[in-house]
């Protein structure tokens, strides 16, 4: 499906809720575990997918603050889901020259999943087509809570002026801080919530919700969001 679209508006940053595993594995009479997998196989072609495109920052919401209230055989088999992955998909990460950064807490994660990651960060952190940061323990108020006690702590060592805080000051205390604000924000599964993701980077960017579960989301997809984001931003479009 061919969308027309103006090369020099492409998004930079895209941050997506990956939303509807479970409501795809139920719709199919299988277990939700099925839809997780089903979910990997959108990953491995949204991340492709941009980098053809362009786009220089994909953020995934992986696993938000707020998902270790659900049933601990669940987040159990996520973990472990997230760090199989982690390993089959180094090599693509690799050739697709994406480099990988965990946004998000690291207390609470299982040592295993903070080895696996902290591995394949290190073995990409030379790759320069696209940045793929993994909102993994993410949450954006933890994000903010966070950099205030970062920044209360540099004020208490006498590393920051606390009359010279300014919003760029704050910035460099955020989780990724080299990580640029979103311009568009994507959300599958049919709702239009932004469920505390991105909230201090996402205060310009378009918002497109898609009641497409995300095992289903397709470039097509991807491409149609794109679109709805130059549209917001005006002008006329050229084939890309």
């Amino acid at each position: 499906m061919s969308r027309d679209l103006r090369i020099e508006v492409i998004p930079q940053h895209i941050g997506i809720i990956m939303d509807g595993n479970g409501r795809w594995a139920q719709a199919r009479g299988l277990p939700r575990v099925a839809g997780h997998h089903a979910g990997i196989q959108a990953v491995r072609r949204t991340i492709e997918a941009c980098g053809e495109l362009g786009i220089r920052v994909l953020t995934l919401y992986t696993f938000s603050t707020e998902n270790w209230q659900r049933p601990q055989a669940e987040v159990s088999l996520l973990m472990r889901l997230a760090e199989q992955c982690l390993a089959d998909e180094l090599p693509e990460l690799q050739r697709n020259s994406v480099r990988l950064q965990l946004m998000g807490r690291r207390e609470g994660l299982p040592l295993s999943l903070l080895c696996a990651l902290d591995q394949a960060i290190e073995q990409t952190c030379g790759n320069d087509r696209l940045t793929l940061n993994l909102a993994l323990n993410y949450g954006g108020r933890a994000e903010i809570v966070d950099a205030a006690r970062a920044m209360l702590a540099a004020h208490q060592g006498n590393e920051l002026d606390a009359a010279a805080l300014d919003e760029k000051t704050l910035v460099r205390y955020l989780y990724c801080p080299n990580v640029p604000d979103a311009d568009l924000i994507i959300r599958t599964g049919g709702e239009y919530r932004l469920s505390n993701f991105l909230l201090w980077r996402a205060v310009g960017a378009v918002f497109w919700s898609t009641p497409i579960l995300w095992p289903d989301f397709q470039r097509e997809h991807l491409l149609v969001a794109i679109q709805v984001y130059q549209e917001q931003l005006g002008g006329n479009h050229v084939r890309a």
